[in-house]
């Protein structure tokens, strides 16, 4: 089981964000995925709530689930949400028999202001490949994708592609997929898609959504 020391404010938060950022590998996957995890979290007053959930893929049947409850040590600050939420999400992490091979987030991986969103962030930590996969931009530019299913247009910031603006659905608004780390854009794309069924959201991330809420609401 893996534990960490997480900063309480943001000076300190800073210095990790400095320091982890350089180790951050985006890099094609090695081998093809068999387990996919999906990732989120909810806060209940002065708690937060991680939760996991484990698929097989690419049939995309649930296996496993976990979650955790922690008291929130660090402050509501742009830009730091992974120190908000990741002690409850490593803490979900370490509850699985089962390590995935892929873990998706909903939120950034390196579109980010400090290149280190909340999947490249845990990424690192864990040194599992991971997936940014956003409902909103945090940063960057980019040129609205075509209205297919599968049609996508790279997010640049600095004058950098940090990840891409993905439409899962014909017609539907589009998500923003940004590498973790150990994967590179065009395997997040593939297996983002490949994560999405009937809905604009990938499966695994629909299921730990929905588990945050009913935890949130049995608390």
């Amino acid at each position: 089981m893996k534990s960490f020391i997480w900063p309480e404010n943001t000076k300190d938060a800073r210095a990790v964000q400095v320091a982890l950022k350089d180790k951050v590998k985006t890099i094609p996957l090695r081998k093809k995925p068999e387990l996919i995890a999906g990732v989120d979290a909810a806060f209940s007053e002065d708690k937060v709530i991680g939760v996991i959930c484990l698929y097989t893929y690419p049939e995309l049947t649930l296996i496993e689930e976990a979650f955790a409850v922690k008291k929130i040590s660090f402050p509501y600050v742009p830009g730091f949400l992974s120190f908000r939420e990741g002690p409850a999400i490593v803490e979900a992490l370490n509850g699985l028999e089962l390590k995935p091979d892929v873990i998706l987030f909903d939120g950034q991986g390196i579109a980010h202001p400090k290149g280190l969103g909340l999947a490249s962030h845990i990424g690192v930590l864990l040194d599992v490949p991971t997936i940014g996969c956003a409902k909103s931009r945090l940063v960057g530019e980019y040129k609205e994708p075509g209205l297919k299913k599968g049609a996508w247009s790279p997010l640049k910031y600095h004058g950098k592609v940090v990840g891409s603006v993905l439409r899962t659905r014909d017609h539907v608004r589009p998500v923003f997929v940004s590498p973790g780390h150990r994967i590179d854009l065009r395997s997040s794309l593939e297996i983002v898609l490949g994560c999405t069924r009937k809905f604009r959201i990938p499966e695994p991330l629909r299921r730990a959504d929905s588990l945050s809420k009913k935890i949130k609401r049995e608390l």
